[in-house]
C-alpha cells in the first residue's frame, strides 16, 4: 500500500522528525521503536542502537476492525511507543490506531526515508594536517564522506548523489569553493555523487585504475594515477593506490594526517573483496588486499588517522564524534592487520555478511551504464552497506 492508500485516523497522531528521533537516540533515552514495515523489510535494516529496543509488527495487522489481541501483547502500554514505517503512511495509521487503545504513541515524520535523509557533519578534530577536516556521517547505511578546507578552497571525498547540494551549501556557508570531488572507488552500496558535482563546475576526480571496470564518463573527469596530488589551499591530497576490494581501490592521503581508505580499511573492520569479481575471484582480490594494506597503507607513520567510507553499527567512535582511529591504535586492536597473508585470506572470506542491497544495479549506475532519476538513486541504495567482510567488529572486543 501507498503513504495515501491509508485511512486518516480518527484520533490526533503526534509526530516526531528523524532528526528528533536521531537527537533522543544520541542522548541517551531509552527509544521503544515499533517498526511497521513487512518483515523482510525490517530485518534488513532498521533503526537500532544501545538504548533502542525494537519491534516489529507489520500494518496489515492493524487493518483488521478488530485487532487481535495478540497483536497487542507484542506492543508494550507501559512506555511511549515510536511507530515507523517506509515513507510515513503506515505508520501514522498504525500510530492512530494505537492512540485510540489508549497508547502513548507517535510516529516518525516520512519513515524510514526521512532517517535516511540525516546527514551530519563532525570536526575530525585529531586532524593535524593544514586547514579544517570535516567527516559526514549518514547514519542509516554508514556512510562516511569527508570535507577538508583551506585558504577558500575544499575537497570532498566520497560524495553521495543524494547529497550533491549539501556540499554546495555547506560550503558556501563556509565561504570556500569546493576545487575537487575525489571518488575513492567505483561504489557499490550507493551512487557518487561526483558527476552531478563535476556538472555544478567542480573538478571531478576518479581512480585511473577503475576506468577499466567500464567507466562510460572517464574523459569527461580527472584520472587519478598513484601519486597524484591535489591542493586546497596549503591542504596536499596524495593519491595512493589501495587495490584490494576493488581493483581500482584508492586511498587519499590528506595533508599527511588522515588516509582516506574508501572501502579499503575501516576503524572495525576490512574490506570484503568479493564484489568485484564475485566468489571464485574473491581470494585473489584478498591477497590484493593484504598487500595494499601491508605496503601502502600499514607502512604510514601510527599516528596517521584512517578514516573509511562506512562504519557499521560495531564500530565505536572516537572521543570526537568520528569514526577514524590512528593506524597505531587499528594495528593494536585488530588481528587481520598482523596476520600472516594465508590467515589474512581465510579470516575475511570465512563469514562475509550478505552482499549490499541492489549492488549490481548501483555499480552499474556508477560506471554510467544505468541511468537513474534522482528518487530512483535514492530508493537503490536504502539499506545497509555491507561492504566490510564482517558484521561484526574485528577490532577489540
Amino acid at each position: 500500500m501507498n503513504a495515501e492508500d491509508f485511512p486518516t485516523p480518527d484520533a490526533d497522531v503526534e509526530s516526531v522528525t528523524p532528526e528528533r528521533l536521531k537527537e533522543r537516540i544520541d542522548g541517551g533515552e531509552s527509544v521503544t521503536i515499533l517498526d511497521a514495515r513487512m518483515g523482510s523489510d525490517y530485518e534488513e535494516w532498521h533503526i537500532d542502537g544501545e538504548n533502542v529496543e525494537s519491534i516489529n509488527v507489520p500494518y496489515f495487522h492493524f487493518l483488521e476492525e478488530e485487532l487481535d489481541e495478540d497483536v497487542l501483547d507484542d506492543v508494550p502500554a507501559d512506555r511511549e511507543i515510536t511507530v515507523v514505517c517506509a515513507k510515513g503512511g503506515a505508520s501514522e495509521f498504525v500510530a492512530g490506531t494505537l492512540t485510540e487503545q489508549g497508547y502513548d504513541v507517535h510516529h516518525v515524520e516520512d519513515g524510514m526515508n526521512g532517517w535516511a535523509r540525516i546527514y551530519e557533519t563532525v570536526e575530525v578534530t585529531e586532524y593535524e594536517g593544514s586547514g579544517t577536516l570535516m567527516q559526514y556521517q549518514r547514519p542509516s547505511s554508514g556512510c562516511l564522506g569527508y570535507l577538508v578546507y583551506d585558504d577558500e578552497e575544499a575537497a570532498v571525498i566520497d560524495p553521495l548523489r543524494a547529497f550533491a547540494d549539501r556540499y554546495l551549501d555547506d560550503a558556501e556557508e563556509l565561504g570556500v569553493d569546493i576545487e575537487y570531488a575525489l571518488d575513492t572507488h567505483i561504489h557499490a552500496d550507493h551512487i557518487s555523487g561526483v558527476r552531478e558535482l563535476a556538472e555544478a563546475g567542480v573538478e571531478g576526480v576518479i581512480p585511473a585504475a577503475a576506468v577499466d571496470r567500464g567507466v562510460t564518463y572517464a574523459e569527461e573527469l580527472t584520472n587519478a594515477e598513484d601519486g597524484d596530488e591535489f591542493h586546497v589551499g596549503d591542504v596536499t591530497i596524495e593519491t595512493v593506490a589501495t587495490p584490494g576490494h576493488t581493483t581500482g581501490m584508492t586511498s587519499y592521503l590528506v595533508d599527511e594526517s588522515l588516509l582516506a581508505t574508501g572501502d579499503g580499511l575501516f576503524v572495525e573492520s576490512v574490506a570484503r573483496p568479493d564484489l568485484e569479481e564475485g566468489d571464485e575471484g574473491a581470494p585473489d582480490a584478498a591477497r590484493l588486499l593484504y598487500e595494499s594494506l601491508q605496503d601502502r597503507v600499514l607502512a604510514l607513520p601510527d599516528e596517521t588517522l584512517v578514516g573509511g567510507a562506512h562504519f557499521s553499527d560495531a564500530a565505536e567512535p572516537a572521543p570526537d564524534g568520528t569514526y577514524t582511529a590512528p593506524i597505531g591504535q587499528l594495528v593494536a586492536e585488530m588481528d587481520a592487520l598482523t596476520m600472516d597473508e594465508d590467515d589474512f585470506v581465510e579470516t575475511i572470506l570465512a563469514d562475509m555478511p550478505p552482499r549490499p542491497a541492489n549492488y549490481e544495479e548501483i555499480i552499474a549506475t556508477n560506471l554510467g551504464q544505468n541511468a537513474v532519476d534522482d528518487e530512483a538513486a535514492f530508493t537503490l541504495e536504502l539499506g545497509p552497506n555491507n561492504c566490510a567482510a564482517s558484521q561484526e567488529s574485528l577490532a577489540g572486543d
